[in-house]
């Protein structure tokens, strides 16, 4: 296995786009998902990435790549159809030890982006090591049949239970019972058909009193 696969925490890190078109800004977009500050390079951007700009939600630099648009970056992403860029951007970037992915270029980057299954907390990330990309999309599209957005809510439903659970000075090891028990119920399937009288059936069932779906659904968990 070449890649090590992981998770990176972006929120509020700046990060360097250099490209203004669909493939930019489809990374545009997911960076910003994940709560990235984001700045584009690009002498032309597309409708998507000028509305975002004129908005406040990225920084458009109206011009041509320099060096020095990697100072202060977290990672970089080239995604431009001129070759001989797109290894400048990379050369630079392996200058200054920085993370950099250059777009459909796997020879040239440090690291790769898989195709990914959000469901809310759930994130399915699907890599062929940059062997078929067309793959990994195909495989992304049969997991998003079958992971549907009930799994956002049956996370942020175990995260709120968790939190309870932590807030009453229950030790972590003493819930692993609990949530087995959960995980191996039809919760998800009664989050599907929005059962919540046999949800709180249930909670009440294997966790005891305090535990109603839909107060549970208004903690915030980070």
């Amino acid at each position: 296995m070449r890649y090590y696969p992981v998770n990176l925490d972006i929120l509020n890190r700046k990060c360097l786009i250099v490209g203004g078109g669909t493939v930019s800004t489809r990374k545009v977009i997911t960076l910003l998902d994940c709560g990235a500050i984001v700045t584009i390079v690009s002498p032309d951007v597309s409708e998507k990435l000028l509305e975002l700009a004129g908005n406040g939600s990225i920084t458009w630099e109206k011009r041509s790549y320099l060096t020095s648009d990697l100072d202060g970056m977290f990672l970089v992403i080239g995604a431009t159809d001129d070759e001989e860029l797109n290894r400048r951007i990379s050369a630079d970037a392996e200058k200054n030890n920085m993370l950099c992915n250059i777009a459909d270029r796997p020879d040239v980057c440090n690291f790769i982006l898989p195709a990914i299954v959000n469901r809310g907390d759930l994130v399915i990330a699907v890599s062929t090591s940059g062997k078929s990309p067309a793959f990994a999309k195909t495989l992304r599209k049969e997991l998003e049949k079958q992971f549907g957005l009930e799994y956002a809510e049956f996370l942020r439903l175990m995260g709120a239970i968790r939190k309870k659970l932590l807030s009453e000075k229950h030790e972590p090891e003493a819930h692993k019972h609990l949530f087995e028990q959960l995980i191996k119920s039809d919760l998800v399937g009664m989050i599907k058909s929005n059962r919540k009288e046999e949800i709180n059936f249930l909670l009440f069932d294997i966790i005891g009193k305090g535990y109603e779906f839909e107060n549970l659904m208004k903690t915030k968990v980070r």
